[in-house]
Formats: structure tokens, sequence, C-alpha cells
């Protein structure tokens, strides 16, 4: 998983409440159990007409989105059932962070295994980042050691973390990776075991 630390760039609004998991990769896409390629998915029925062509008004078609790494988003982003997919789909279409005024509760624990980081912000604060986006100067940092995201005006916003998820992004762990580093640990822990415990053998 690749480590979350700093990131500058473009931020694209999406300020739609109850974006769920159907839209973010919807069923037709779910075949694969491999990472990569989902990101044509993403937002598919919004992203595309019926014919297959992208929509011109959709807010990651237009030019000034191209290339976007963060998702300005509505509340209860990623509501639905609870697939996996979508987080792969996020990242594989390139974006690292969504910002949002709340986040469903699997979605957002997905996030994290998967190198993504959900940011919560006030309502307030997310309008103000979303209409700054919209406004055409859509550079945005988000900074993991500072807990902040700074706005194209220089406005800085700082969030919570919980910090055994900061360390997970910031070393580019998941679960497993978190294990592993205590592997030493564990080895003495069953070689102890096997010696106090000899007679469960």
């Amino acid at each position: 998983m690749k480590p979350f630390t700093r990131l500058h760039a473009v931020a694209a609004p999406l300020p739609i409440a109850n974006i769920d998991t159907d839209q973010i990769i919807p069923k037709q896409f779910l075949a694969t159990v491999e990472r990569t390629g989902l990101g044509r998915g993403l937002f598919y029925d919004l992203r595309f007409d019926g014919e297959g062509n992208p929509k011109p008004d959709f807010v990651l078609n237009r030019p000034t989105f191209q290339g976007a790494n963060i998702l300005i988003a509505g509340p209860n982003f990623g509501c639905g059932s609870s697939r996996e997919h979508a987080p792969w789909a996020l990242d594989d279409f390139g974006l690292r962070c969504v910002i949002a005024p709340s986040f469903a509760d699997i979605f957002f624990n997905n996030c994290f295994n998967n190198g993504i980081l959900p940011i919560v912000l006030p309502q307030e604060a997310c309008d103000e980042l979303a209409d700054q986006a919209g406004g055409g100067n859509s550079l945005f940092t988000v900074d993991l050691y500072a807990q902040s995201v700074t706005s194209p005006s220089g406005k800085v916003f700082t969030f919570e973390i919980d910090p055994g998820r900061k360390l997970k992004l910031l070393e580019g762990l998941d679960d497993i990776g978190m294990t592993l580093t205590r592997a030493d640990d564990i080895s003495a822990y069953e070689q102890r075991r096997r010696y106090l415990t000899a007679w469960l053998k």
C-alpha cells in the first residue's frame, strides 16, 4: 500500500448527499477481485450516458478537474452495501483523499485499509472547500502529519484522525502489514508459550 503523507493536488467538488457504493462502482463492475481497472467504472452512471459517452457536465469529466486526487463530497458518502470495490475504484481512478461531513462506517473503515484518507469536516467547511474548488482554483494541500487541509485561499482546516489509522497511512500498511511489524514479538511469544505449555502438544 502506498504511504500517504502530504498531498498537493487538484480537488473536485461533488457535494451530493448520500452517494452510495452502487453509485461509486455499479454492480456490473464487481465480477473481478482485481484492484486494477476499476477506475473506468467509477461513478459510471454519473459520468456516462446510456450510450457510454462522457457527460460533459459531470465534474470529473471537466478539463479543470482532470487528474484530481481529492474529492470533496456530501454527507453520508459511501452508504449502501459494504463493497470494498468502492475504495478500490476511487484509488484506481487516482483519488487518494475524500473530504465530507460524514461517511458510512464500513466505507470509512475500508478507505484506511486501501490507502485512502477520508477526512471528516463540518458541513460549513466542506461547503467552503467545494465552493473554492468549483471556482477554478482547485489546488489544495492535505497534510496528514499536521492533520490539516489548506485551501487555495490559504485557509487551513484541521481534522481529527485515530492515531493508529494515521500511522497505518503514513507507513503504507494495511492490517496484515501492521501485524507483521510485531513479527519478532509474536515469534518470541510463540517460543515462550511452547516452552511453558509443552504439555499442550
